[in-house]
């Protein structure tokens, strides 16, 4: 606790004010624990922030945790790291633990975002047991639906300027000159990842994966579907729409 306190004296005024406020802000919001599903390039990566923003919540990457979990070397990040460097799987219940600490913290108060996880219908399960010991459930399950050859044109119209990290898209955000980035003229690439062949085994092992999952929460009745091929401020309406109800 001394730490601590000597720690804040160090934090800037303007910073402690700015935090009290936002939490004071927040007490009034309701709690909120959420689980986002959609495809890679469906905007759960544009929506995430302004949910997390709005509602006062925490943001849950599972692959992020587990990292910073390793990284830490906590007792469950130990254990982690000994499946790993095994070459196995991270345990479902290991990953649940990992999910059940992190909510002991203040930013998770209000709730939380889950991104990535659960992918099958045993981790839903193994994730609803132990929220059902704390004494609280999944309220609402955002599922992004968007067509898959919508996505294959977003996505292999990506281009990238390595050294900026600067995007654009071939047909919704082109550089000036195909190919060259408009500030450097320096030559774009293409991520290995952003082809059609790697986007169809992709969304084929996605929709494998998580339409049971979509199963499971829909019989609990807490799944709203969301029109992902909208612009991204429509999405959004319709997002907070779902999350208000």
């Amino acid at each position: 606790m001394a730490s601590t306190a000597a720690n804040l004296e160090d934090v800037p005024s303007i910073d402690l004010m700015s935090e009290l406020l936002r939490r004071m802000k927040c007490s009034s919001k309701p709690d909120k624990r959420l689980i986002l599903i959609g495809p890679p390039g469906s905007g759960k990566g544009t929506q995430s922030p302004v949910i997390k923003d709005e509602y006062c919540l925490c943001h849950l990457a599972t692959g992020d945790m587990l990292r910073a979990t390793v990284a830490a070397k906590t007792p469950l990040g130990i254990k982690a790291k000994e499946a790993m460097d095994k070459g196995e799987l991270v345990s479902d219940d290991l990953v649940v633990s990992i999910i059940d600490e992190a909510l002991k913290k203040p930013s998770c108060q209000k709730g939380f975002i889950l991104d990535g996880f659960p992918r099958t219908v045993v981790q839903g399960q193994k994730l609803d047991e132990m929220l059902e010991k704390r004494g609280v459930k999944i309220d609402k399950v955002l599922n992004f639906v968007i067509d898959d050859s919508i996505l294959e044109e977003r996505i292999t119209g990506r281009w990238i300027h390595p050294s900026s990290g600067r995007t654009y898209h071939s047909k919704f955000a082109p550089p000036r000159v195909p190919g060259i980035d408009d500030v450097t003229g320096e030559p774009l690439i293409q991520r290995k990842d952003d082809t059609a062949a790697v986007l169809k085994s992709r969304l084929e092992a996605f929709h494998r994966q998580t339409e049971p999952v979509i199963d499971y929460y829909s019989k609990k009745g807490v799944v709203t579907n969301i029109h992902a091929e909208k612009p991204p401020k429509e999405v959004t309406e319709e997002v907070h729409e779902a999350v208000s109800s």
